[in-house]
């Protein structure tokens, strides 16, 4: 059985005797150690001037450098493989391994495993319409995006959808294609709420009952002005609303014409240029907070939280909408932090 090692006190005390000339043997007698353990303790100290424990190698890998290179390159190239099929490739090449060997591995790399995040598809043509938005408005001032009312409609669900889905990537790289789930809109849910913003605080919202139609849109719309009022964006504001359908009919676009709206022109599928996004994200987990246990709870929870957002926080998703709009314009109309 190997003996515990020395003390520090120990070991500096034989250089202490070493410095003062003391032989091996003396130093061996007068302190009851080994004369071989003497000898080691000095030509420790002679190489490395410490007596102190130094690094120790530990116990050599049971992997190559060579399989370790292919289980990096395996994570790298396929973010969304599971440890499991990691640990399965290693063991057909012979070397038979724990999960956590090989997350240790790859934590050594740089790689981690995160959520995926949930993103809509991008086909080439919606990445091209949100860089044109983006570079066209880069130079627009301040004062532009103050007078823009924000709207958007959302589904808020009486329990979360909770689905996750852990992805190996370094940092920085969350919103890269190949690390995100694409998604689409879809129906289902419990409640669908209409809603509108600006710089200045957040503005009424609205209960959708039944299915949105273009009939439907414009009444809610009849909330237009009055938001606006609230908000003191004067008479010469402008509306931002997506390309959906039941948005773009003839009739709704007459509407804005006989109101004498402007309408911002939108790009499809671009959810990261409307900063109305970041407020339904902290909406639902305000929402979801009070534990609503029915629809009437859930509608009632959902506008007691829009009616608490501040002023300052609104403020601030204008302030750095530039901000924003750079981001697009360096992923070249790709998906964002945003």
């Amino acid at each position: 059985m190997k003996n515990k090692e020395h003390t520090r006190q120990v070991r500096d005390t034989v250089v202490k005797k070493f410095k003062a000339r003391f032989g091996y043997k003396k130093i061996s007698q007068a302190l009851n150690i080994p004369r071989s353990t003497v000898q080691a303790i000095i030509l420790k100290w002679k190489e490395y001037q410490t007596t102190a424990n130094l690094p120790r190698p530990g116990r050599p890998s049971k992997l190559s450098a060579h399989t370790r290179r292919r289980l990096i390159r395996d994570a790298a190239k396929r973010p969304m493989i599971t440890l499991d099929e990691l640990q399965r490739s290693t063991a057909e090449v012979g070397d038979s391994v724990h999960r956590t060997t090989i997350s240790r591995i790859l934590h050594k790399s740089g790689l981690y495993g995160r959520v995926a995040r949930r993103k809509p598809f991008l086909k080439d043509i919606h990445k091209k319409c949100c860089l044109k938005f983006a570079t066209s408005h880069l130079g627009d001032t301040p004062n532009m995006w103050k007078k823009v009312l924000w709207s958007d409609e959302t589904k808020i669900e009486l329990f979360g959808n909770n689905a996750k889905r852990y992805v190996w990537r370094k940092s920085n790289t969350a919103h890269h294609p190949e690390h995100t789930i694409p998604t689409v809109k879809h129906g289902g849910g419990s409640i669908m709420v209409w809603a509108c913003f600006s710089s200045a605080g957040a503005a009424k919202m609205v209960k959708i009952d039944g299915k949105m139609d273009g009939a439907k849109y414009r009444t809610i719309l009849e909330n237009l002005m009055e938001s606006a009022k609230d908000l003191r964006l004067g008479r010469r504001f402008v509306f931002q609303q997506d390309n959906d359908p039941k948005h773009k009919a003839k009739s709704t676009m007459e509407w804005f014409k006989n109101k004498h709206i402007q309408v911002l022109e939108w790009p499809s599928q671009s959810p990261d240029l409307n900063p109305i996004k970041n407020l339904w994200k902290e909406l639902k987990t305000a929402v979801h907070k009070c534990s609503p246990s029915n629809l009437t709870e859930l509608e009632l929870f959902c506008k007691e939280e829009w009616e608490k957002m501040s002023v300052s926080r609104c403020a601030k998703l204008i302030e750095t909408y530039p901000k924003r709009l750079t981001a697009v314009i360096a992923v070249k109309g790709g998906a964002t932090k945003y």
